[in-house]
C-alpha cells in the first residue's frame, strides 16, 4: 500500500487524514479546525432553520479520528463554538461528550474570532496560540509569519477538472512555509483557494490536499479551477 501524502512544515513531518484532521506523529498530535459546534441552532435563533445536529454529527467523526489515531494530545484550532452562547446551548449529551474527550486526551483550545474566550468546564487549556519546536498553531494565519504556521479559520476548499469533470471539496493547502486546515463542522462550508483574501497567503507554488473518495489526494496549484473573484 503506498504511504498517503505528507507535508513537510519547517522540518516537520505532517500527515492530513482524509476526515480532515491533521496528525503529527513525532508529538502524537491531532489538530483539528473549525468545529463550529452548535451552529445549527445557532442559525435557528436568527430564524434560519437548520437539522439540530450538526454538533452530535461533529463529534461522531471527531471521536472516530481520536479512537482510529489515539493521540495524546489534541490542538483544536479556534472557532470550536459557533459563538459565545453555543455552550449554553449544548445538549447534555453533547456536553458529556466533550468533557469526555478533554478528559481522554492534552486538550488545547486555541481562541478563534467565533470563540475569544472558551467555556473552560469543558476541560483542556484555552490559549489564543500554541509554540511547539518549529510550529506554530494559531487560529488565522498572519501574513508575516514566519515559517511552520498551523492554522484554520478560511475553510479552504478547491476544485479541478478530471477526465471531463469537476471534482472539488475541502482540502488543506500549504505552500511548505505555512498550513491551512479545512473546517471540521458539519455545517461548515469552504472558501476556494483561488480567492484573493486566501491567495494572497501563499507563494505563487502551492499544494492542495483534496479530501475525496475517502483520500487525501496531493495537486498542485497549476492544476486547480480558478474561481473568479466577486
Amino acid at each position: 500500500m503506498s504511504r498517503p501524502p505528507s507535508v513537510v512544515l519547517n522540518g516537520a513531518d505532517l500527515l492530513p487524514d482524509p476526515t480532515g484532521v491533521l496528525v503529527w506523529p513525532e508529538r502524537e498530535t491531532l489538530v483539528v479546525a473549525d468545529l463550529h459546534f452548535e451552529k445549527g441552532s445557532g442559525f435557528a435563533r436568527r430564524g434560519v432553520m437548520l437539522p439540530p445536529f450538526d454538533t452530535s454529527a461533529t463529534l461522531d467523526r471527531l471521536e472516530r479520528a481520536i479512537d482510529r489515531i489515539r493521540p495524546n494530545r489534541v490542538i483544536a484550532l479556534g472557532d470550536s463554538f459557533h459563538d459565545t452562547a453555543a455552550a449554553g446551548r449544548l445538549g447534555l449529551s453533547d456536553s458529556n461528550r466533550i468533557r469526555a474527550l478533554t478528559a481522554r486526551v492534552n486538550w488545547h483550545w486555541i481562541t478563534g474570532n467565533h470563540d475569544p474566550d472558551p467555556p473552560l468546564d469543558w476541560g483542556g487549556v484555552a490559549q489564543a496560540e500554541l509554540v511547539d519546536g518549529p510550529l506554530t498553531f494559531r487560529h488565522e494565519a498572519r501574513a508575516d509569519a514566519p515559517a511552520g504556521e498551523v492554522s484554520g479559520h478560511f475553510h479552504p476548499s478547491a476544485r479541478l477538472r478530471l477526465k471531463g469533470r469537476s471534482v472539488g471539496g475541502r482540502c488543506f493547502v500549504t505552500d511548505g512555509r505555512r498550513l491551512i486546515l479545512p473546517a471540521f463542522g458539519a455545517f461548515t462550508g469552504g472558501l476556494d483557494v483561488t480567492r484573493p483574501d486566501l491567495r494572497r497567503l501563499f507563494a505563487k507554488n502551492f499544494d492542495v490536499f483534496l479530501m475525496a473518495s475517502g483520500r487525501i489526494w496531493r495537486i498542485p496549484a497549476g492544476k486547480l479551477s480558478t474561481v473568479s473573484a466577486i
